[in-house]
């Protein structure tokens, strides 16, 4: 968790439409980052390029002395990422037929190659820092929503990543549950873990980024700090934004 990385040129078009339109950015280590805007402006896409879960027509990701390049990048280099970043779904994303536990080894056992006891030990580990440590047996079903993400999240942070991207982590929540996740975030994020955040909630992103982004129609329109972006924007389109969520 302490390499630079670096987004460039990265552009996905689906069909006709270009979703992401040469995006550019870069992240130091430790850098918590959150991106703001509209439905429907690229947000989630750029997290899911960012992992090739959906791929890029285009650009070039960097995570230290790793570079995949989207006009040439093989399946190694693709797992190479997925190996350096974690991701978390705004909609957990869970195995209904695997338990908490599994669910959390399963990175480690797939992509890490690890062996089933060392990912046991490891999931355990994540399942006490997440607050679970009796729930490691449980079925997605006979857990709450936020303990669903929960172990989302301790299976993005299972995986040790250069880069943990979170898209949304609270939007299929019910509000008494919100609560509990963001105090996770915060207090991953206040272990320096570097992140990428899309995130609807304005007072949340202002509190824990470092850095917002500001992006509407496939582009990163303005970008600063959070006193800057929350109270002296500079693009009409950052302030109209903020004015309608406000």
């Amino acid at each position: 968790m302490s390499c630079n990385i670096s987004i460039s040129g990265l552009t996905k078009r689906f069909g006709t439409n270009t979703v992401l339109n040469d995006i550019s950015l870069s992240l130091t280590p430790g850098e918590r980052v959150a991106i703001i805007g509209p439905s429907g402006t690229g947000k989630s896409t750029l997290l899911r390029c960012l992992n090739y879960l959906d791929r890029p027509d285009k650009g070039l990701i960097t995570l230290g002395d790793l570079s995949v390049d989207a006009e040439r990048a093989s399946r190694a280099d693709i797992l190479a990422l997925r190996r350096r970043t974690g991701f978390v779904f705004q909609n957990y994303a869970l195995f209904a037929n695997k338990t908490a536990r599994q669910n959390i080894m399963e990175g480690l056992t797939v992509v890490r190659d690890w062996s089933k006891d060392k990912a046991r030990a490891r999931a355990d580990e994540i399942l006490a820092r997440i607050g679970l440590a009796d729930r490691g047996d449980s079925y997605p079903s006979a857990l709450s929503g936020g303990q669903q993400q929960r172990v989302g999240i301790g299976r993005a942070m299972a995986l040790d990543a250069d880069l943990m991207l979170l898209d949304e982590p609270t939007s299929a929540l019910d509000p008494e549950w919100v609560g509990e996740v963001l105090d996770l975030i915060r207090r991953i994020a206040d272990g320096r873990q570097t992140m990428l955040i899309v995130t609807h909630e304005m007072q949340f992103a202002r509190e824990i980024a470092d850095r917002i982004v500001f992006m509407d129609g496939g582009r990163i329109v303005e970008q600063g700090p959070p006193e800057q972006i929350f109270g002296n924007a500079q693009d009409e389109r950052t302030r109209a934004f903020l004015r309608r969520v406000g």
